[in-house]
């Protein structure tokens, strides 16, 4: 007996493909028909899909340094961190960073959220995970996020055990420097410290011990009072 398969209307979409070239709402049109795809990103107009994730390289970083926000956000109400969320920037760039924090756009946040709920602009920090230096995060995209104001960028090259943390001044990316002990901390997110050397080793104790002593400073309880006030 034959049957016969009803028709769909994604059956009429071509499916997305790496190296298109697609506006923005074609990009969006046709990922929106492919509801298994889970990551893609629109990059100056072309189309780049994901290809398998390694645990050790892009699983685990992500993981932790997600932890390490998470912990942020639960003494400082009024941040929102997010994991691989699309990030619309203008009619050729959608991204898909590997984690994110903004100010909530209710208080003051760069961020706007479409009815769809999709984030439209750019976020105060982002978040990269890439095997090496040599890769579009560390290029294309980094020109990209300081073009549109992301105010601070991590890179974290994983096989090149490194933490690249810049940030904007004057429109262009400089080098955070850290501390004489090594800390990192953020100039936008007050008490966000990060122990690089803790992170790179899987040191989650260490990581979230210098966390918890960015979090006791006078700058992270203004901030959080001044984000709760508001």
């Amino acid at each position: 007996m034959n049957t016969v398969t009803p028709f769909s209307a994604s059956d009429s979409i071509p499916p997305l493909r790496d190296g298109d070239g697609l506006s923005l709402d074609e990009f969006e049109r046709r990922w929106e028909a492919m509801p298994d795809l889970k990551f893609a990103e629109l990059i100056e107009g072309i189309v780049y899909l994901g290809g398998p994730v390694r645990l050790r390289e892009h699983g685990s970083p992500n993981v932790e340094i997600a932890a390490w926000l998470v912990n942020y956000k639960i003494d400082t109400p009024g941040v929102i961190p997010g994991l691989h969320c699309s990030l619309r920037l203008d009619a050729r760039n959608e991204l898909q960073p590997d984690v994110l924090m903004m100010i909530d756009p209710a208080l003051g946040g760069q961020v706007r959220l479409d009815e769809a709920g999709i984030a439209e602009g750019a976020p105060e920090l982002v978040i990269e995970v890439a095997a090496t230096g040599a890769c579009r995060d560390a290029t294309i995209k980094s020109r990209i996020y300081e073009r549109f104001g992301v105010r601070e960028y991590v890179l974290w090259r994983v096989r090149d055990r490194e933490i690249d943390w810049s940030i904007l001044r004057d429109g262009r990316y400089e080098a955070l420097k850290p501390d004489a002990d090594g800390t990192l901390r953020s100039e936008v997110f007050p008490g966000l410290w990060l122990n690089p050397d803790a992170m790179l080793t899987a040191d989650l104790a260490g990581v979230l011990a210098t966390l918890q002593r960015g979090l006791a400073t006078p700058e992270h309880a203004a901030f959080a009072a001044r984000l709760g006030g508001a």
